[in-house]
């Protein structure tokens, strides 16, 4: 099977240096989506969905250039979700996240550090959800979201009626907690235990992998604990933060999230 391309060019701009998505497969367009107050890159599946619609939402990407200092253009160094959406066997699209492969004006990189996960950026994805079921046919949508995608797939989740399960990969689940955990400074925004009444109704699978040292399996267990939902798993991989996860998820992305 043939995937997605990976290849660097230099933009003007908000950013430095972007990748530009290339040889996309016949079975879906790269799409940017006028969602305001961002538009978002995406990539549509061209078959009609019948019912539900997979949603892979991208990670922080490249928000740091150092330790200390922003990337000035946070698009992903690695296809690793972008791949994940196109093999997968059910209908699914990939949704980035704000400035990952597009270039605007609006773009400074407080929105890719410590507003990663501010109202606009929540959205602009809700706006780029509706587009993708206007486009697809879908009825419902799966969201799954890697690093601080999950963040986002929770906090998309917790504001529709549409969403049939949450499922995540090394998922940033409690950020407060996160930040406290590693000394970071304290992000602007919103966080999933915002909406813990309504996030406790929705059923989700969270993969993290044991050897993770960005997000150390304590804080899915303590995200899971302060739920308390009534369909919320928490299991542990081999995997890190970065590796592993092809060969985590094939184990469980045709597995049913399945509520006692």
């Amino acid at each position: 099977m043939r995937f997605i391309g990976l290849l660097a060019v230099l933009l003007t701009g908000c950013t430095s240096q972007a990748v530009k998505l290339d040889a996309v497969p016949p079975s879906h367009s790269a799409q940017v989506l006028n969602s305001a107050p961002h538009r978002l890159q995406a990539l549509v599946p061209h078959a009609p969905v019948d019912e539900v619609l997979r949603v892979y939402l991208e990670g922080d990407g490249h928000a740091w250039a150092t330790a200390s200092s922003p990337s000035l253009d946070p698009t992903p160094h690695s296809p690793l979700v972008v791949q994940l959406a196109l093999q997968d066997a059910q209908p699914a699209a990939y949704v980035a996240r704000p400035c990952q492969f597009v270039d605007e004006p609006s773009c400074h990189p407080r929105l890719w550090t410590r507003e990663r996960f501010a109202e606009p950026a929540v959205a602009s994805l809700l706006s780029a959800l509706e587009q993708l079921k206007a486009r697809t046919g879908a009825q419902q949508l799966e969201l799954i979201g890697y690093s601080g995608g999950a963040t986002m797939a929770l906090l998309a989740a917790a504001q529709r009626d549409d969403v049939l399960a949450v499922q995540t990969l090394a998922g940033n689940l409690d950020p407060n907690a996160w930040t406290t955990l590693l000394r970071l400074s304290p992000l602007e925004g919103l966080a999933p235990l915002d909406y813990r009444q309504r996030l406790a109704q929705i059923p989700q699978r969270h993969l993290i992998g044991r050897q993770d040292r960005v997000l150390p399996p304590q804080l899915a267990h303590g995200y899971a604990a302060k739920l308390a939902g009534r369909c919320v798993q928490v299991i542990e991989v081999e995997a890190t933060h970065h590796q592993g996860w092809p060969q985590a998820w094939a184990a469980w992305q045709s597995q049913p999230v399945l509520c006692p």
